[in-house]
């Protein structure tokens, strides 16, 4: 058989064309059964650097949180088109100034970092809607919302895959769409009642994605820069990795919309499109794994293993 060539007559080269160009119509199972040879795949650094400026998106500063903690600065991107009335009350709670000051209450191994708004000075208090109960935003139309099928069958979602920057589950029969609770994905607490939250509390997931949290709490954003300020903080020595005392809790030192702030003191990055054929070359190369250290290639990947690319911006 000549080299790039398959016993078919196929060249590999092609298959892999097949399979980028098949990527954004096929449904998981029937993209997976594509064959791709290993030796025709990219290497995800490979990609980035091929990767167009087009291909590559800036931060809506308008949907920018930047939250300055005691050890740095962690930046999240708010998803508005996902759970849009938490996401415009945590615009005016940061606004307000709520979130500064604010205690981190809870921190749990390999699970999640949690925390609330400022308590009031001393003889002041909060205005009262603040704690107002919203209702659940867990899902939200799958209509009209850009989709970049995972290739390969999911645990937790009749499919999977990527809208809008962010990692996705969808349920064809009841057209709805939701954000996977994967590694730094930011959400809003809640109790018992699904129907009374409040984004004046918020947590982000600092460990092993917990995925069965999918569609019981509201969504508002993915932690895109930072995330090891939030990792390394020390854990709680209370139930469920919660402070026990106030002198324990760890600083916000304040909470900023990125449109409030100077250009100049605004983090210089871009994040690859997940509707952009170089995306689903980065999870054709993640799923693949060329790279000479391997052994044995999974060939196959789930949502929260796909790690969407950030690159600075001189």
């Amino acid at each position: 058989m000549v080299a790039g060539t398959t016993a078919a007559g196929t060249t590999v080269g092609a298959r892999h064309a097949l399979a980028a160009a098949l990527l954004p119509g096929l449904a998981a199972a029937a993209l997976a059964s594509v064959p791709v040879d290993a030796q025709t795949v990219r290497s995800a650094a490979e990609v980035v650097a091929a990767a167009t400026d087009e291909e590559w998106r800036g931060l809506d500063p308008d949907n920018t949180v930047y939250f300055e903690m005691e050890g740095g600065r962690v930046v999240v991107e708010l998803a508005p088109w996902a759970a849009p009335r938490h996401v415009e009350a945590l615009r005016a709670i940061v606004r307000g100034g709520h979130y500064d000051g604010a205690p981190v209450v809870r921190s749990q191994d390999n699970y999640v970092a949690q925390w609330r708004v400022a308590p009031p000075a001393e003889g002041a208090s909060l205005p009262g809607w603040l704690s107002d109960a919203l209702a659940a935003e867990f899902t939200t139309s799958s209509g009209g919302l850009p989709f970049t099928p995972l290739p390969d069958p999911d645990v937790y979602a009749a499919e999977a895959g990527f809208t809008r920057g962010f990692p996705v589950g969808r349920e064809p029969g009841s057209g709805t769409t939701w954000i996977a609770h994967c590694y730094g994905t930011v959400a809003v607490p809640r109790g018992n009642d699904p129907d009374a939250a409040s984004p004046a509390g918020l947590y982000a997931v600092t460990g092993h994605a917990p995925r069965h949290l999918d569609r019981n709490a509201t969504v508002v954003g993915r932690v895109v820069q930072g995330m090891e300020h939030l990792t390394t903080l020390p854990r709680g020595t209370g139930t469920l990795g919660f402070f026990e005392t106030p002198e324990e809790r760890p600083l916000i030192r304040s909470a900023r919309m990125g449109s409030d702030l100077d250009p100049a003191d605004r983090v210089a990055v871009e994040i690859l499109r997940t509707d952009s054929e170089s995306f689903q070359a980065w999870v054709l190369a993640s799923r693949t794994r060329t790279e000479e250290w391997f052994v044995h290639p999974t060939g196959r990947i789930e949502l929260c293993n796909v790690r969407i690319p950030v690159r600075a911006v001189p």
